[in-house]
């Protein structure tokens, strides 16, 4: 089964509108999941956006920073890597963060770490823990 129907691009929508609409052409069931993630993700500080990035949804931080090289991806939060079993969020800069959970897993050298999610059940289970990742990698922003 494909999770991913024929998804219309257009110039005239928002980052918002492109990540809902790219999350209502996946499975209804994998697009309840997503959902839920996306909006633990975007509850955890008013200056955390969305975009489509990597043909998933990704999610970055919004606010002042000091000036740095794009290819460093400081900005960037977390993008979703979508497969039919699992949801992987890949923390691209997940090393700065010292994760007392242990649900950060991988030891990349260019600094990223997963989180793999299975189901519904398996978000509720570790939304708590997501929550505090996040907020600790927040407090982390070169401002």
């Amino acid at each position: 089964m494909d999770l991913h129907k024929k998804m219309k691009k257009t110039n005239n929508t928002t980052d918002s509108e492109q990540v809902s609409a790219h999350i209502k052409s996946l499975e209804p069931s994998f697009a309840k999941t997503i959902e839920t993630i996306r909006k633990i993700i975007l509850s955890c500080d008013k200056e955390i956006g969305e975009r489509i990035k990597w043909n998933n949804p990704s999610f970055y931080y919004t606010g002042e920073m000091k000036s740095s090289d794009p290819k460093e991806y400081k900005r960037e939060l977390i993008v979703m890597n979508l497969h039919k079993e699992r949801i992987m969020l890949v923390f691209p800069s997940g090393a700065k963060v010292k994760d007392t959970s242990g649900l950060l897993e991988g030891d990349y050298k260019d600094g990223r770490r997963l989180l793999v999610f299975k189901d519904m059940t398996d978000v509720k289970a570790k939304e708590k823990a997501l929550q505090k990742i996040i907020k600790d990698w927040l407090k982390l922003v070169d401002k």
